[in-house]
């Protein structure tokens, strides 16, 4: 089960919670591999560099129900799809910590699950610090993920533009253009409590200096997400590679 409390979208000062199923199995074939962070396409891997498949996703927007985007259409769920080239840049098994680079690029699509538009790309550079068993015995692992993001005109356009006929006296039209999208910091902590994994994030933004900070539907310069999971290992591959 995962529950989420974040802002409608990047930017927004309308915060929403949520309370999701979420589903947790656990398969590392050769290739493919289905982790609580990702369901990953290996494509190739050295003892440094692993090119796999990575996604993201953000939850649909009702305009109703936001006071800077009343009147407007509203935002359909999105998802992310791309190769992610992972670098580790410094790894010491015997105290447990690893550095990586991870250099994702993702095609952005919105879908209202009758039809799937293409709406933009996004590149998403992060450096990635992860600790097992934090404090020795404890059994809670950490993980920390910092970098800046960009993306294209088109994916900046889809949450930030305001056509003309959604111009109003208080909502200026405004056209997105593309680049620097912000940076993000997150934070997040888990431990094993067989049959069940329990996790807890916090995820900032920074959007100073962001291609679509001038938007009018743009109220909050950073946001926050924050999220627990409380998880249930059902289901695991009788083959594990390590």
């Amino acid at each position: 089960m995962l529950l989420l409390q974040m802002p409608d979208y990047r930017g927004s000062d309308e915060n929403r919670r949520y309370l999701l199923p979420y589903p947790y199995f656990v398969y590392r074939g050769d290739i493919l591999r289905v982790e609580r962070e990702r369901i990953s396409g290996r494509i190739f891997e050295t003892d440094r560099l692993l090119l796999d498949i990575s996604l993201n996703g953000n939850v649909p927007v009702n305009s109703s129900e936001n006071p800077d985007r009343r009147g407007m259409a509203d935002l359909d769920p999105t998802f992310e799809i791309g190769p992610s080239l992972n670098v580790t840049l410094l790894e010491n098994r015997q105290d447990h910590y690893k550095l990586k680079l991870t250099l994702p690029i993702r095609a952005a699509f919105s879908t209202d699950f009758s039809s799937v538009r293409h709406e933009g790309w996004v590149f998403h550079p992060r450096l990635v610090f992860e600790k097992a068993d934090m404090i020795a015995g404890s059994g809670v692992n950490l993980g920390i993920s910092a970098g800046p993001m960009f993306a294209d005109r088109g994916y900046h356009r889809y949450y930030y533009a305001v056509d003309p006929p959604y111009a109003t006296p208080t909502r200026r039209q405004y056209e997105a253009g593309g680049g620097y999208s912000g940076s993000t910091l997150t934070v997040g902590l888990n431990k094993n409590i067989k049959p069940f994994i329990i996790g807890a994030f916090v995820s900032l933004d920074f959007l100073q200096g962001a291609a679509f900070e001038g938007s009018p539907l743009v109220k909050n310069k950073y946001a926050v997400m924050t999220g627990i999971t409380v998880s249930w290992v059902f289901l695991k591959s009788s083959k594990m590679v390590e």
